[in-house]
C-alpha cells in the first residue's frame, strides 16, 4: 500500500480591488454576463468571461431547460463559444461569479466538475494552463493557477490511450 498526498494552493483576494486591471475588467464582464443568465429554474445566475491569447474576450452564462439535464453552465457555455470561434486560440484566463434571486452569495463558487473536466480539455489540448478567478455576487475572489488544483485528479487523453 501507498499513501499519496495531493496538495492544491489558491489565492485569495478579499475584493476586486486587488486584482490587476485586466483580470478586474474580465471580472465585471462575467458579472454583466451573469445578469442575464435564463435561470427562471433555480434562481442562480452564473456569468463567465475568457481572456484568449489573441486577447478576444468571450462571455457565456448559465442557460437552463425545464428538462434540468438539457441546460448547460456558463463556464462551458463560454468554452464552448470560444472554441467554435477561435479553435486554435489559447484560452488564458477565465473569470466566472455566481449571484442568486433568492440569496446574497458571498462565497466564492468554484466551477462545478463537469465544467472542471471541460476546462482540462482545453488545458490538456492547449498545452497550457488556464488562470482560473471565481467569486458570489462581491467579495473575495478565489484564483487557481490552473484546473489542476481544483481537478487534481484528471481524465483526459492518457487514461483513455492506456485502456
Amino acid at each position: 500500500m501507498k499513501k499519496i498526498e495531493i496538495k492544491a494552493s489558491l489565492t485569495v483576494y478579499d475584493s476586486l480591488d486587488e486584482l490587476s486591471e485586466d483580470v478586474k475588467a474580465l471580472m465585471v464582464k462575467a458579472v454583466a454576463a451573469r445578469k442575464n443568465a435564463y435561470a427562471p429554474y433555480s434562481k442562480f445566475r452564473v456569468g463567465a468571461a475568457l481572456k484568449l491569447k489573441n486577447n478576444e474576450i468571450v462571455i457565456g452564462n448559465n442557460q437552463e431547460n425545464a428538462v434540468y439535464p438539457s441546460g448547460l453552465c456558463a463556464e462551458r457555455v463560454a468554452i464552448y463559444q470560444a472554441g467554435a470561434l477561435y479553435p486554435n486560440v489559447a484560452i488564458e484566463t477565465i473569470a466566472i461569479s455566481a449571484s442568486s434571486d433568492v440569496f446574497n452569495v458571498l462565497t466564492p463558487t468554484p466551477p462545478c466538475g463537469a465544467c472542471r473536466q471541460s476546462i482540462f480539455e482545453y488545458e490538456e489540448n492547449q498545452k497550457s494552463a488556464i488562470e482560473i478567478y471565481f467569486m458570489g455576487e462581491t467579495g473575495k475572489v478565489v484564483k487557481a493557477d490552473s484546473v489542476k488544483d481544483l481537478l487534481p485528479l484528471t481524465f483526459g487523453k492518457a487514461t483513455l490511450n492506456n485502456i
